[in-house]
C-alpha cells in the first residue's frame, strides 16, 4: 500500500538546516524549493522533509517527535566519533540495551534524533517478531 514516508520538520532557518542534514549527518538533498521546502533521503523510501516553522507549526517543539537513524555498516561509537568531528553534541553516555545501542542529540532547531545500533538476533527471538524491508 504505502512505498515510502516522509518526516516534515519545521525549521528555523532552511541554510542552516539544509547544512546540518547534508553535511553534518551525510544524507542526501533529492531537493530544494529556495526556503519553502527541502527534501533531504535518509534510505529505504524515508526522507525528511525541512519546512519552514510559522506560529501555528514553530520548531523544535520538545518532545513532540524524535527521528531513528538506524545505522547500517558501521558501530554507533564510529558513528559518534564521526559525528562530534563535525561539531554533534551528544546527550550523554550510549544507552546499551537488549535491543540495541542508542544515543541522542538534537538539530540546530532542537528537534532530538536518534542513532540506533539494533541488536537483530535479539528483536527476531521476541513476541512480534519485526518484519525486515
Amino acid at each position: 500500500m504505502f512505498s515510502s514516508g516522509n518526516i516534515t520538520l519545521y525549521v528555523s532557518n532552511m541554510d542552516r538546516a539544509v547544512r546540518f542534514y547534508t553535511e553534518t549527518l551525510g544524507l542526501r538533498l533529492a531537493y530544494r524549493f529556495s526556503d519553502h521546502w527541502a527534501a533531504v533521503e535518509v534510505g529505504r523510501g524515508l526522507t525528511i522533509g525541512l519546512h519552514p516553522a510559522s506560529a501555528e507549526m514553530p520548531a523544535g517543539r520538545k518532545g513532540s517527535m524524535a527521528i531513528g537513524l538506524e545505522l547500517g555498516g558501521t558501530t554507533i561509537e564510529e558513528a559518534m566519533s564521526r559525528l562530534e568531528k563535525k561539531g554533534v553534541q551528544f546527550h550523554g553516555a550510549v544507552n546499551d540495551s537488549k535491543a540495541g545501542k542508542f544515543v541522542s542529540f538534537d538539530d540546530p532547531d532542537g528537534n532530538l534524533i536518534y542513532l540506533a545500533e539494533v541488536k537483530w538476533s535479539h528483536v527476531d527471538q521476541g513476541e512480534g517478531k519485526y518484519q525486515h524491508a
